[in-house]
């Protein structure tokens, strides 16, 4: 009689799907070029960083469109010749594997990119995901991709994740906020006020945390801050949004948003305009 092997069965007798295995090999463009094999650092030459990171950032791109973003000034035929020499090179290692499908080219799955993961968290939260869980990602993401390169694909990408990031910190902030976490909606808004410092919707959720909390102060010096930086760098004034947010708290001592704070002389004048005494 033949012998039977057992097999693990799931829920209602379904064989379970093998779990894939995990990526043994870690590309980091965030911060700058990293690339590790099995915890151990491998050197890469920069001229094949520079390919590396651009087929991890256009995966499934074809040769011809790699080797015109790379050697932009040569023809098409010698930025071919350079892109089947790279390749070439690349595959000689096998440190970062490579999928070459016909003309075109992407990463192994066996490796895992940084940028992928802030990409694929931010994909996540647009279809419903709770973006609190969203943090470890986002601080990954702090640093700008590839710092001290300057090529035009570089810099596109560099733009595309840093307002990638700066949305996701602001849904952590009002998700916090929602949920009362008022400590942790006021980390995630003043690491977006940090990011980019004239953005107002980051300073919007700053002041929105402190009125929640009941702390008119902190949300009047949070605006004052901002306005003036406005004033000074852009010549503009907070939106109208960003002013009605305050003017409830300033309403009982007659004072509005647009004016200057109570005590503080108006911008470039040396006193504050006088406002009409009421009689009697």
């Amino acid at each position: 009689m033949a012998s039977e092997t057992n097999v693990p069965t799931g829920r209602n007798g379904a064989v379970p799907r093998p779990r894939p295995a995990p990526p043994t090999v870690r590309l980091a463009l965030l911060g700058g070029f990293r690339l590790v094999d099995r915890d151990r650092p491998v050197v890469v030459p920069r001229g094949l960083q520079r390919v590396l990171a651009l087929i991890a950032l256009r995966p499934g791109a074809t040769r011809t469109h790699l080797a015109g973003l790379l050697w932009p000034e040569t023809s098409e035929e010698r930025a071919l010749s350079c892109m089947r020499t790279a390749l070439w090179r690349i595959r000689q290692d096998r440190s970062c594997p490579l999928l070459v499908s016909g003309d075109t080219v992407r990463l192994d799955p066996q490796v895992a990119v940084d940028v992928d993961e802030l990409t694929g968290t931010a994909e996540r939260i647009a279809a419903g995901a709770d973006p609190r869980r969203a943090v470890p990602a986002v601080v990954a993401g702090r640093h700008d991709l590839l710092p001290g390169w300057y090529e035009d694909w570089v810099l596109l990408e560099r733009e595309r994740l840093r307002q990638l990031r700066l949305h996701m910190l602001e849904a952590i902030a009002r998700a916090h906020l929602r949920a009362g976490e008022h400590g942790a909606a006021l980390q995630a808004a003043l690491d977006a006020m940090s990011a980019e410092p004239l953005r107002e919707t980051p300073h919007r959720l700053i002041v929105e945390t402190h009125l929640a909390e009941g702390n008119a102060y902190e949300a009047l010096h949070a605006f004052y801050v901002y306005r003036d930086l406005l004033r000074r760098e852009l010549q503009l004034e907070p939106s109208e949004a960003m002013r009605a947010l305050v003017d409830d708290v300033l309403a009982p001592i007659g004072v509005r948003a647009v004016d200057p704070p109570p005590g503080r002389p108006w911008p470039g004048r040396a006193d504050p305009p006088q406002r009409p005494v009421p009689a009697g």
